[in-house]
């Protein structure tokens, strides 16, 4: 039997103080680069009661990306990976939205890079509460892996050993607070 999921109906703005938009990446095929984009913004408009009327938009400046360290960022931001000279952002965009159990499976549009494909988003509620402030929160946490090379982020350099220095699937996570806005 699915949750209810009623408390999460209205709509809410993605509070980017308290939340993550992340991502991992192997690298050398030996170990993983985590990183993440510092400024996002997004809505998320909320049917608990019926998910298929839900709906979501998120974008973020990817010249905020952050990996922790300045050089390999740089190169990032560089036309040969994402190009934010001409293409500064990302965006998702959801398309539909159905409950699973307890959790909702959102569709949509991701566009990097200028390349648009359809992705499911597995995204787990992980609470309603009033802040400090008044504030009524929501949290939820997803995660979803896509091909960056699906996307046009093809740089790579063969490795003596085998494979590549880049890998090709990254994992996206969205750790999300979100204020109601109504």
């Amino acid at each position: 039997m699915a949750t209810d999921l009623t408390a999460y109906t209205g709509t809410w703005a993605i509070d980017p103080s308290h939340s993550r938009l992340g991502f991992t990446v192997r690298h050398a095929m030996v170990t993983k680069v985590r990183g993440s984009f510092n400024d996002f913004e997004g809505t998320l408009v909320l049917d608990g009661a019926t998910p298929s009327n839900s709906n979501t938009t998120l974008t973020a400046q990817v010249a905020s990306i952050s990996t922790g360290n300045e050089q390999r960022d740089g190169h990032v931001k560089s036309p040969d990976f994402f190009d934010v000279e001409n293409i500064p952002t990302l965006t998702f965009t959801s398309t539909a939205v159905r409950q699973d159990g307890d959790d909702f499976v959102v569709t949509g549009d991701l566009t990097i890079k200028g390349t648009t494909q359809s992705v499911d988003i597995e995204v787990e509620p992980t609470g309603v509460a009033t802040d400090p402030f008044g504030n009524h929160r929501a949290g939820f946490e997803g995660e979803l892996e896509i091909s960056r090379e699906a996307f046009g982020l093809t740089w790579n350099v063969a490795l003596e050993t085998g494979g590549f220095l880049v890998g090709d699937k990254i994992k996206i996570s969205l750790d999300v607070s979100a204020i109601k806005a109504s």
